[in-house]
């Protein structure tokens, strides 16, 4: 008990010190602080560009596939010459490949699209990419496709829709 209370006591000497020790730093050093600068005033400004043309609208865009439709070099110019199949008013991932048939040595495929079922040949339009069939096999539907790569130009692309099994 005697060393507990002699070790309590040594602790009290050793908190005085302490604390001389944090006033004589508390003294020596002398805080900068560099003062704020005041905000900068706020000027909110007019928007101007209201009046423009919107650069998604429908007749922004018409106007552009006109202009490349009249460019000799367009792959797009006889795309927008010809008549729209059925088929190009739906997204090729609404497209379901169910099946294949061959008639008179021609393959023809069967697609599902919205629950109704088309059969379509090489030659044929689809999707909304300007989509033409270029072959047709037991399994699969290829397709070339016309779509703008990102700086705008129009280029060919291949795609294809594969035969989904026991899907309904």
């Amino acid at each position: 008990m005697v060393m507990v209370l002699a070790g309590l006591a040594g602790c009290g000497s050793d908190e005085a010190e302490l604390q001389s020790w944090m006033q004589q730093q508390k003294n020596e050093v002398r805080p900068s602080v560099q003062p704020l600068q005041a905000p900068k005033r706020f000027n909110p400004q007019a928007y101007q560009g209201g009046d423009a043309v919107e650069p998604f609208s429908p007749q922004k865009l018409s106007v552009a596939l006109k202009q490349e439709a009249r460019q000799p070099s367009s792959l797009l110019a006889a795309e927008l010459n010809r008549r729209k199949e059925p088929l190009e008013a739906y997204p090729l991932d609404s497209m379901t490949m169910v099946g294949s048939v061959s008639r008179q040595n021609a393959p023809y495929a069967l697609l599902r699209v919205d629950n109704l079922l088309y059969q379509v040949k090489a030659g044929d339009h689809l999707g909304q990419n300007y989509g033409r069939i270029t072959r047709i096999t037991e399994t699969e539907v290829a397709l070339r496709e016309i779509v703008q790569d990102a700086s705008g130009e129009w280029i060919e692309r291949s795609t294809s829709l594969q035969l989904q099994e026991g899907k309904r």
